[in-house]
This record gives structure tokens, sequence and C-alpha cells, in this order.
């Protein structure tokens, strides 16, 4: 059967449906659990309707999604194993695919059901992790702490980490310096009965409701993102391994930098034997293992590569020329030095300026082919996220206005609150890192009752710290657990390998 312009097996159409379906089940989940805390203000303070609120709010996330770069989506991946990633289409890569969406939803309802404000970064985060260490014990000839980025782990972690810190400190010094410069007492009011706050206030609310939304959905749907093209490129590469738009030009720079540097890499290499194929992919995935230093033969097999990579792209005027299997050889190649390419540039090994131009003018003409997602995916996530906050946002809703302070919600704490969690998720969007919506805003709001001296319901703050601290360890062994029963049973009975 033909499917996205590819050849497929029934079982392999089932398998692409499925993910594809927990994908946006997990984006779904993520709109309930997450967008909700977008709305929450907006609803307490009575500014709009519960139901114009999650449209609005939804309308924005789709938005958000859809004018997302796609950085935070593969910066994601990039935490995976890199021979997981390179081979996605195997047993173990969608193994690890189903391991990542399936720990996250079970843990993400889970803590929804209990109205507590867990986050989905943190959740993915966690699963990430627990695959890579999973594959690391299952993989011969890997030691435990090589199946996670640890470099990438801990610039995401570092994110999650001071987030809550910046929400919740930004939020209340707003608050303060907001009593000192604006005079207006209405601002400072909790809402009373169902009356709407005056015009300006509302118009500030819906605005600030907006920027998260708008924020939530460029930086939380692409985590969705970044899972569904791992899916596509594993299951249909001939489509979706590189970008088959992209111009002739770009293939002819491309083609000239990866010569250009191939001259470069043997310099660093003297009497390192060329290596092609299969062992300089061995020695480039060795070199990304964290902790690992280059050496003469991880320059011999990036200059080889470079080599592989001309030669196939030269005197092709569109990638639509080459055979579905060397689409996908192509993507691994342009992957592994895009990757090689970063590492080295990051631990100082390319001191030379012509060489850090031509490694840096050709990891982006890499990155233009292999990190691009169809608008048709963003479109499915942004959907995905909508229709979840519209459907499961009262539970969060209720803890976030209710539970966190002891008095009523202020128009004024709202509206700081969202400010900072606004700004804190553009920020990390700009760096390529994922940030936690439910993190920032709802320590944002603590952060205005304990400056305003409204006072903290303290059960609400422990339990939400304490889904804080087992979010990770607890989704590592989900993703441990479920990424080897994956790979040892079901898939073993479809006969994937």
């Amino acid at each position: 059967m033909e499917l996205f312009g590819q050849t497929l097996s029934l079982g392999h159409i089932l398998f692409l449906l499925l993910a594809l379906g927990l994908a946006l089940s997990f984006e779904f989940v993520n709109g309930f659990h997450d967008t909700a805390n977008a709305v929450a203000t907006v609803i307490y303070t009575k500014t709009l309707k519960p139901w114009v609120a999650v449209v609005w709010s939804g309308l924005w996330n789709l938005t958000g999604v859809l004018t997302s770069t796609g950085m935070v989506a593969f910066g994601v991946i990039a935490l995976l194993p890199v021979e997981l990633v390179i081979h996605v289409g195997s047993a173990p890569g969608f193994a690890m695919v189903f391991s990542l969406l399936l720990s996250a939803i079970l843990w993400n309802v889970g803590t929804w059901y209990l109205g507590l404000p867990a986050s989905s970064s943190h959740t993915l985060f966690g699963a990430i992790m627990g695959v890579g260490l999973a594959n690391a014990l299952m993989s011969p000839g890997h030691a435990f702490g090589q199946g996670v980025n640890w470099a990438k782990a801990q610039d995401i972690g570092l994110a999650l980490l001071v987030s809550p810190l910046i929400g919740f400190c930004v939020s209340g010094l707003l608050l303060l310096i907001s009593k000192a410069l604006i005079k207006n007492k209405a601002l400072y009011e909790a809402p009373k009965g169902d009356k709407a706050p005056p015009f300006w206030i509302r118009a500030l609310l819906v605005l600030t409701c907006t920027g998260v939304s708008f924020a939530h959905g460029s930086n939380d749907g692409q985590k969705g993102m970044g899972l569904i093209m791992l899916i596509l490129i594993g299951i249909v590469p001939a489509t979706f391994a590189l970008d088959l738009s992209t111009g002739a030009q770009a293939l002819s720079d491309l083609t000239a930098t990866t010569q250009t540097l191939s001259f470069q890499m043997d310099k660093h290499s003297p009497g390192a034997a060329m290596a092609a194929g299969e062992i300089a992919e061995q020695h480039i995935s060795d070199y990304l293992k964290p902790g690992a230093k280059a050496d003469a033969d991880t320059f011999a097999a990036v200059g080889t590569k470079c080599r592989e990579i001309s030669q196939e792209l030269n005197g092709h005027q569109s990638l639509n020329e080459l055979a579905p299997d060397e689409r996908r050889a192509l993507r691994n190649n342009l992957y592994l030095v895009s990757e090689a390419l970063g590492k080295a540039g990051k631990q100082n090994l390319l001191t030379d300026p012509n060489e850090k131009k031509a490694a840096g003018d050709l990891k982006k003409h890499m990155d233009k082919l292999t990190k691009f997602i169809p608008v048709w995916v963003k479109v499915a996530v942004a959907l995905a996220l909508g229709f979840g906050t519209m459907i499961g946002w009262k539970r969060i809703v209720v803890t976030v206005g209710e539970k966190i302070g002891k008095s009523h919600l202020t128009y004024a704490q709202g509206a700081s609150a969202e400010l900072v969690t606004f700004a804190t998720i553009e920020a990390a969007d700009i760096f390529g890192l994922p940030a936690s919506t439910t993190h920032v805003l709802s320590s944002g709001i603590a952060g205005t009752m304990a400056a305003n001296r409204s006072g903290l319901q303290a059960a609400t703050l422990r339990n939400i710290l304490l889904a804080w601290v087992l979010t990770l360890p607890a989704c590592m062994l989900l993703g441990a657990a479920t990424f080897a029963f994956t790979l040892n049973v079901v898939f073993h009975l479809f006969g994937i390998k």
C-alpha cells in the first residue's frame, strides 16, 4: 500500500497510525495539562467566560505552533542516543518513540487527575533519559552513562530548574513595582461576585493570556512536532528524511562546502586511515557519546562522510532525484557530521578561522535539509493542543486559581505572573530550550501571593513540589521499563528488526 509517496506494508502503516495517534494524544494531554495554566487568570478574575477563554487560548496556541522555529523540537531530539536517532526505523528506534510517548502520557494524565500542575517538559525530559539509559544497558559495548547527552541534559535541566525560580521572584518583584508606580486601587482588588473588571484591566489580562498561550504553543508544541518527525523519518524516509523542497543552489553550496571541509579535516588526521561507510559512522557515533574526545580517526571519519555527502549530491539538481534508500543514507550522514561539528565547535577543536567558518556554514546548510517540519505537522499539533485545552482545563485551573494562595487572585497578580511567564518562555524559545509553562506560571502566582502577603496554602505547594521532584525519577523508570518491554516483546512479535 502506498502512503506519503512510499510503499508500506500493512504492519508499518498500522505502526505509523498508532505512533502518530500517540504523539497527538501527548499534545492533547499537554493541552489540558499545561495550556490550562494560560487561561486560569482570565477565568478567575472574571475577565472572560471559560468557554471564550479556552477557545481564545487555543487559537493563540495554534499561532504559536505555526510560527515556531523548530529549535526546541530538535533540541529535545538531541538528548536521544545517536544510534537510535539515525536508526529510528529499527525495532529499538520504534521502541524509543513509543516509550517516550506512553511514559509522558501516563504521568501527565495521572498528575492531571490529581489536579497537580506538573510539567509536560519535565515529563518528556525524564522519559528520554530513562530510554537512553536503558538503551545503554541493553546494548553491548555501551557504558551505563553513555545513553544520555549529558551536556544537552545539563542545559535543559538547568532551564527547567531555574525557570520556576525566575517565575516566583520576578513575578513578586513586578507586583511590588506595579504597586509603587500604578496607584489605581482597582488593579489590586479581587473580583466581586460575577462582575467583570473594568475594561482596561480586562484588556491587560486578555493580552497577558494571549502572550502565554502564544509562547506555550511556540515552545511546548515543538516537543510533539519533534517526535512526530522522528516517527515519519523512521517509517517513511523517502518523503520526510530530507526537505525535498531544497533548491538546486542550496545543494550546490552544500556540495562545495563539504568538499572544502573534507580537505580541512584531513589536516587533523595525518596518517589516519580513511575508513568509509559503517566504520566512519561508528567513529563519529563514538565521538558523540558523552565524555568522548576527538582523535585523528574522528577527524578522518568526518572528512570521509563529507566526501560521501559531496559524491551523493554531485550532479543532482533536486533531492527528488535520489532513491529512497539514498535519501535515508544522506540524512544519516548529514546528521552525524552536523552533530560532530557542533560538538567540536563547543570543545574549541577548530581554531583556524577558515575552518570555523566552513564548519559553521556547513552545519547551517545541513540543518536546513534535516531539521524541517511540514506545515501539516504543525497544524495537527496545534489542533491537538487546542482541543485538549477546551476539554480538560478545569482541574488545573481550579488548582492555580484557588489553591495556591489563601486569598482570591487579584487582577495585578494574574497579570504579573502571566507577563513573566510569557517573557521566560519566549527567552527559552530563542535559545532552543524547553521551558515549563506550568512551573513558571504556578510559581509566578505563588510569588505574587508572597509579595502581596496574601498567604500560601502549604498543602498545595507541598503537592506541587512533590510532583516536581518525583516527575524526573518516575518518568525515567517509566521510560526505561516501557522501552525494554516494547523492544523485547511487542516489536519482536511483529518481526520488526
